[in-house]
């Protein structure tokens, strides 16, 4: 029997052929931890009587959730982590820098083929180069720390082959949507999610990030987006499952009449076409999160609003997912046509999509975001309803002071 990705990444981690439903030990080649997690995960590191972490090189925290710190209570376990980070001879992502998961794509910290663990749920990101990444509480990720190895059962996959190209005005956050709306937002608990096919291979590394990130909102363990097409500044080997490897499901899905997606509040899960929210008003408007804070997520925004300025009613607020995004940004001259369009930027970090600083909205507002998740109370207020979009929606409703189709103001 033939092997997927998945199982294939841990067998060779595992040093035995894995088979579905097995639990095993793995070697890891990298881990993470945010500061809504390392404070725990450190408390447990000394717990464990650890002295020693596995290996300094490989193990990373990023200062981004809360960043810089909103009190003096976050400020004090900000401390914490730079004095561990320090006493540990690791690398600590200063407030700042850029989401943690940004960071290990942008310098290389994760590889295809890799094992990394992270103490933050959308760790699934690195499935856009070809790793096994998961999730992990703080104390599964002070072990990971202190021996370099976990324990993984072995997950079935979910295959889904896409064909076709997707229209003008259609971005990988609206497949993305489409899918887990689809899927359910518990469809694919403890599953790999594997997504191939000819409508994969001229997406970005960007666009494939945004498609990795949020296969947790389905449920699943970890995720692949199949590397075909995929450049990356170094060297490395695609890795593929085999012909007959065996799949819990197969998912075919035509994406050349994919519209602009939706996810209506309370769930990621509750997506409906463009269509069925079309001019509906909005307060606020996102850009940012670790799913949709890149570069060219700036670029198509810039377009929309090139010229152009926010309703006045709405109000649009960017945060880049890193430093170098950022000043990509203004070297290009994206951030000036943005601000003269009226957006505030913020600096790059989790604030506004966790909800614990840099922009929390107000009872009763309705926002459009580019984030990952809308439950209730997520951003910060649980009296606000959040809607999730793709940047192009999220840019032309902020223009139109309500939700609009961004076709318009991407044609040439």
């Amino acid at each position: 029997m033939g092997q997927t990705v998945t199982e294939k990444i841990i067998s060779a981690h595992s040093g035995r052929k894995a088979k579905v439903g097995e639990v095993v030990i793995v070697e890891v080649d990298g881990a993470m931890a945010s500061d809504t997690t390392a404070p725990i995960a450190i408390q447990a590191f000394k717990a464990m009587g650890g002295q020693k972490v596995w290996d300094p090189s490989r193990c990373h925290l990023v200062i981004d959730h809360a960043a810089p710190a909103p009190n003096e209570r976050i400020a004090n376990l900000h401390v914490m982590m730079r004095q561990f980070a320090h006493t540990q001879n690791m690398r600590i992502f200063e407030a700042g820098q850029g989401i943690c998961h940004q960071l290990m794509i942008e310098n290389d910290l994760v590889r295809p083929g890799n094992i990394f663990i992270g103490a933050d749920s959308h760790t699934c990101s690195y499935g856009a180069i070809g790793a096994l990444a998961t999730g992990v509480g703080s104390t599964d990720l002070a072990a990971v720390l202190l021996t370099g190895k976990t324990w993984l059962k072995v997950p079935p996959t979910i295959k889904i082959e896409l064909s076709g190209q997707m229209p003008m005005g259609t971005q990988s956050k609206d497949l993305i949507l489409h899918l887990i709306g689809k899927l359910g937002i518990a469809g694919a608990t403890y599953c790999a999610m594997e997504i191939c096919g000819e409508a994969v291979t001229g997406l970005s590394l960007s666009s494939r990030l945004v498609m990795a990130n949020m296969m947790i909102e389905a449920g699943a363990k970890t995720g692949f987006i199949h590397t075909d097409g995929l450049e990356l500044p170094y060297s490395y080997s695609p890795l593929l499952a085999d012909d007959d490897a065996k799949y819990q499901e197969l998912i075919q899905l035509d994406v050349s009449n994919l519209q602009p997606m939706i996810s209506r509040p309370h769930s990621p899960d509750n997506v409906v076409p463009i269509e069925l929210e079309l001019g509906r008003k909005i307060d606020y408007a996102f850009i940012g999160s670790c799913v949709n804070g890149r570069l060219e997520d700036l670029h198509v925004a810039a377009k929309i609003l090139s010229e152009a300025t926010i309703h006045p009613n709405t109000r649009l607020v960017i945060g880049p997912a890193s430093k170098q995004i950022f000043m990509q940004a203004v070297k290009d001259g994206t951030v000036e046509t943005l601000l003269r369009a009226g957006a505030t930027f913020i600096p790059p970090g989790c604030g506004p999509c966790v909800g614990t600083h840099n922009g929390v909205p107000g009872g009763g507002e309705v926002v459009i975001s580019t984030a990952n998740r809308n439950f209730k109370g997520r951003m910060g207020n649980p009296d606000s309803l959040v809607f999730l979009a793709s940047p192009a929606t999220v840019a032309a409703s902020a223009r139109e002071g309500q939700i609009t189709h961004p076709l318009d103001f991407l044609r040439d």
